[in-house]
């Protein structure tokens, strides 16, 4: 596991991009944290890692946003998703063919994720003050 400490959303986008480092097309990253807790701006680090010419920006009412770049970043929020039909109906498990890289927020809604997808990597972003930040990011090769 890699630990990051992240003061400013800054420096949570500096952790994405580590992150993305470690990242190659057909990857699922399931993120855990709370509401404010930078799932977005570790996503905007991993985009911008691969050259995405789009603003990573909070997919809570699109459900789905897509970026450009190296690789297509697919970046879900599962917020108001609570089924597996849900995400058939959105048309969730086409991406996992796509070749892209998958960025999911409120993964723990939908606990079976954790079978369904064997590729996946975890980060678990703790608020520890009004900026600060712990960063955990377990590749998939260590949650075997």
């Amino acid at each position: 596991m890699d630990r990051y400490v992240s003061n400013s959303p800054e420096e949570t986008i500096a952790a994405g991009m580590k992150i993305a480092k470690k990242l190659k097309g057909g990857d699922c990253i399931l993120y855990l944290g709370e509401m404010g807790a930078g799932k977005t701006h570790l996503t905007k680090g991993i985009a911008k890692y691969f050259n995405s010419p789009d603003e990573a920006v909070s997919p809570t009412f699109a459900l789905v946003n897509e970026y450009g770049g190296d690789i297509p970043i697919y970046h879900f929020d599962l917020f108001r998703i609570s089924t597996l039909d849900d995400l058939y109906a959105i048309g969730f498990f086409d991406y996992l063919d796509m070749g892209g890289i998958m960025c999911i927020e409120w993964s723990e809604n939908i606990p079976e994720l954790n079978e369904i997808i064997k590729n996946h990597s975890i980060v678990k972003i703790t608020k520890t003050g009004d900026n600060s930040r712990i960063i955990e990011f377990t590749p998939s090769e260590e949650l075997c």
